[in-house]
C-alpha cells in the first residue's frame, strides 16, 4: 500500500542528487558547504519516521531510541541553520541554455509551454474526485482508514510527474537538466526554502508553551478590551502581525484564538465564532502579503521570475495587504456582534 513516508522518500532522493550536483560543481565557490546543506536536508527527509528503527539497532529502550532520534534530526537541523548562517548556500553553474537558445525554444513551442504547468492542477483536481467518488479505489491504493491528505498529496505528485514527462519529451531534455532546474531555483532560494517546515514546528511549540495565555494575559491587562472596538482590533492586528513573524496564518491562529478570540470576543463580548475564524484567517493572510517569512508566496515568485529585488513581492503586495486589514477590523466588528 502507498504511504506518506514514499512522498518523503522521493523528496530525499531529489534533494541528494541536488547535493551531489552541488559537490561536483567547480564554478560554486561554496560548492561543499551547498551540497552539505541541501545532503543534509535530503537526509532527513530520507530518515522520516524510520529514524526511530534506525536508532533502535543500537538502543532497546523504544522510546528512547525515539528520543535520540529526535535528538538526531534537530542536531541536523542546527548544522544547516549554522550553514547558511555563515553564507555557506551559494549559486553555481546549471548548464542552462543560452538567451538565444531559450528564445528559439520559445518560439517553437508557443503557448504549448504551459501545458506541463497546467497538467499538475488538473490532475490534482481529477485525482481526489477519482479517490473519493470510485469505490474501493482509495482503498485498493492506501489501505483501510481516513487518507484525505495522502490522496492531495498522491494526486499533486501524479500530476508533477506527468507535467515533468510532458514537459521532457516537448523540450527535448534529459532527466539531468529538471534537476540542475531545481537545483537552480534552490540555490537561488537558500535557506528560506526550509521556513514553511521550520515555522510549523515552531507554531506547534508556540501552542504547546502557552503562548497563547500569555497572549490573552497581556491583552487583558494592557488593553481596554472592554471597548469591543478594541478588542477587534487587537485581536485583527495580532493576527496579522503574528502571522508576519511565523509566516504562517495556521500557525498563528490557534495562539491569536486561544488568546484574544475565545476568552474576549466569544465569551466576554458574545461573538459569533464563525465569523470570528473566517474574518480571522482572513487577517492572518494579510500578515501573509507583507512578510519575506512565507516563503512559498513571497520569495518563490521573486526567485522564478528571476527579479533583482529579492522583495520586489513583497512591496508590490502592501498597500492591499493594509487596505485589506483595516477593511477587517470594521468587517468584524459589524459582522461579529
Amino acid at each position: 500500500m502507498f504511504q506518506l513516508q514514499y512522498l518523503y522518500v522521493i523528496a530525499g532522493i531529489l534533494l541528494i542528487a541536488v547535493a551531489i550536483m552541488s559537490w561536483r560543481d567547480n564554478a560554486n565557490p561554496r560548492r561543499l558547504t551547498t551540497g552539505l546543506f541541501w545532503g543534509l536536508y535530503g537526509l532527513i527527509f530520507l530518515m522520516g519516521k524510520w529514524s526511530g528503527h534506525l536508532a533502535a539497532i543500537w538502543i532497546d529502550d523504544e522510546m528512547h531510541a525515539q528520543k535520540v532520534a529526535n535528538i538526531t534530526v534537530g542536531l541536523l537541523v542546527v548544522m544547516m541553520a549554522l550553514l547558511a548562517g555563515f553564507g555557506g548556500v551559494r549559486m553555481g553553474n546549471y548548464h542552462q541554455p543560452t538567451p538565444e537558445q531559450r528564445q528559439q525554444s520559445a518560439e517553437r513551442l508557443g503557448n504549448k509551454l504551459f501545458l506541463p504547468a497546467l497538467l499538475i492542477p488538473i490532475v490534482t483536481m481529477f485525482g481526489v474526485l477519482m479517490f473519493n467518488h470510485i469505490p474501493g479505489l482509495q482503498q485498493a491504493i492506501f489501505g483501510t482508514g481516513n487518507h484525505s491528505t495522502l490522496v492531495t498529496l498522491f494526486s499533486i505528485t501524479l500530476g508533477c510527474g506527468i507535467g515533468l514527462v510532458i514537459a521532457m519529451l516537448m523540450s527535448r531534455e534529459t532527466m539531468t537538466q529538471p534537476i540542475q532546474e531545481t537545483r537552480r531555483l534552490l540555490d537561488s532560494i537558500g535557506c528560506v526554502f526550509i521556513l514553511p517546515q521550520i515555522l510549523a514546528t515552531l507554531g506547534l511549540l508556540f501552542t504547546a508553551a502557552g503562548v497563547g495565555t500569555v497572549v490573552s494575559y497581556l491583552t487583558e491587562n494592557y488593553l481596554a478590551v472592554d471597548n469591543r472596538f478594541i478588542a477587534v482590533a487587537a485581536y485583527v492586528f495580532s493576527m496579522a502581525l503574528l502571522t508576519m513573524v511565523m509566516g504562517n496564518a495556521f500557525a498563528a491562529f490557534p495562539i491569536v484564538t486561544a488568546g484574544i478570540g475565545i476568552p474576549i470576543l466569544i465569551l466576554q463580548h458574545s461573538g459569533n465564532p464563525a465569523v470570528m475564524a473566517a474574518i480571522g484567517m482572513f487577517s492572518g493572510y494579510c500578515g501573509t502579503l507583507m512578510t519575506p517569512m512565507a516563503a512559498n508566496f513571497n520569495i518563490v515568485p521573486t526567485a522564478l521570475l528571476e527579479l533583482p529585488d529579492r522583495n520586489a513581492v513583497i512591496k508590490a503586495q502592501i498597500p492591499t495587504g493594509c487596505t485589506l486589514l483595516l477593511v477587517n477590523v470594521f468587517l468584524l466588528y459589524f459582522l461579529m456582534f
